[in-house]
């Protein structure tokens, strides 16, 4: 059972910044790629920024020079630095978790975090 706990959303003003947390726990094997990604409702959910176990980053184009993502060296936490946020930030924001194991990929997603950013 592995489990994918998100944290650090809240209320922020725009241009200001919040700073979100993701740590995978459990029966954990190789993790692969680490991505956050966000949902409007009505919207489908899109990538916001993803990064490999070597550390190999890649970002959406509306957040670059925004965001920052990075992992921490047991490779199973995962942050996303926001800064100069918009009001278009505004969504839910869920990590997903890669893991190799036994020969396949599997997918973990933990339950989202909101970001409000008002005017």
């Amino acid at each position: 059972q592995v489990q994918v706990v998100e944290s650090g959303g809240g209320l922020v003003q725009a241009g200001g910044s919040l700073r979100l947390s993701c740590a995978a726990s459990g029966s954990i094997s190789k993790v692969n790629t680490m991505r956050w990604y966000r949902q409007v409702p009505g919207n489908q959910r899109e990538l916001v920024a993803s990064i490999t176990y070597t550390g190999s980053t890649n970002y959406a184009d509306y957040v670059k020079g925004r965001f920052t993502i990075s992992r921490d060296n047991a490779g199973t936490a995962v942050y996303l630095q926001m800064n100069s946020l918009n009001p278009e930030d505004t969504a839910v924001y869920y990590c997903n978790v890669q893991e190799y194991r036994g020969g396949s990929w599997n997918n973990y997603w933990g339950q989202g975090t909101q970001v409000s950013v008002s005017s």
